[in-house]
């Protein structure tokens, strides 16, 4: 397995970069050598981000993800640069009832999430084949595998929840597809990560046990190098991890062309 270290001074793209774990992101790989492209809404927060890093090393892309132009213009970097790393970062989310939240939110956290984590993916491929090798980071989260627990403090997260899910099966799907072209795929699924992130949806989960976005970053550059698909930072026993794509595999293994017993009539 083609170890992250061997891509140091490499280029590394990371949308979201502007803050928390995208902006971990960047710091750690633009120290360990890579040269950077930060994508993120705000100019100034990218502008932060690039004087923490020496001259030359960072190029920003101040984007909207949500918009075709924000996409296409990323994309558009992907293809040109010999992007050697992709970290899909960018996320949103508008939290609340499925029957009350508008749909122009969800159609931005899909568009953000779903369309532009994919799409810019699929710009970045055809380089990585050209060159033998490099690696996508999706970050997904835990709720992927965690859809029908309790809402607790969260009004309705269903369209959000259903993104983090569409991040692990095309992980999933591209590492069975890029593995003979050398290209490691990741599922980045963290916890909750003490970031701005949910103060947005106006949650205070200040009390709550949180990991560190420098620590997510840790974990996934240790995945990448062992070559976990999955690679959830706070999960002490992977095998659950195994257990439910096992689960999975064995349902999609087990169907038959007949109609199962418990739907046929009498």
């Amino acid at each position: 397995m083609t170890e992250v270290n061997e891509r140091k001074g490499g280029v590394a793209l990371v949308t979201g970069a502007s803050a928390g774990i995208g902006r971990a992101f960047a710091l750690r790989l633009g120290a360990s050598g890579y040269r950077i492209i930060a994508v993120g809404r705000r100019r100034d927060r990218l502008e932060e981000v690039a004087s923490a890093l020496p001259e030359g090393q960072i190029e920003t892309i101040t984007a909207d993800l949500a918009t075709d132009e924000g996409i296409e213009a990323v994309a558009a970097a992907c293809a040109r640069e010999p992007v050697s790393l992709l970290v899909n970062n960018a996320g949103l989310a508008h939290y609340g009832a499925f029957a009350d939240v508008a749909a122009r939110d969800i159609a931005e956290v899909l568009r953000v999430k779903v369309l532009a984590a994919t799409l810019i993916a699929h710009a970045a491929v055809p380089g990585m084949v050209d060159r033998g090798g490099g690696a996508i980071v999706n970050v997904a989260g835990m709720l992927a595998f965690g859809a029908g627990v309790p809402l607790g403090p969260a009004p309705g997260r269903a369209t959000y929840v259903a993104t983090l899910a569409h991040l692990v099966a095309l992980t999933q799907a591209l590492h069975v597809e890029l593995a003979p072209a050398r290209i490691q795929v990741q599922a980045l699924c963290p916890g909750i990560v003490a970031t701005e992130f949910h103060s947005r949806q106006g949650m205070d989960l200040s009390m709550l046990p949180r990991m560190s976005a420098e620590d997510v970053v840790t974990a996934s550059l240790s995945a990448l190098a062992s070559g976990e698909v999955i690679c959830a930072p706070g999960l002490e026993q992977t095998g659950l991890l195994d257990a439910v794509q096992d689960a999975s595999l064995a349902a999609f293994g087990a169907q038959s062309p007949m109609l199962a017993d418990r739907y046929r009539a009498g």
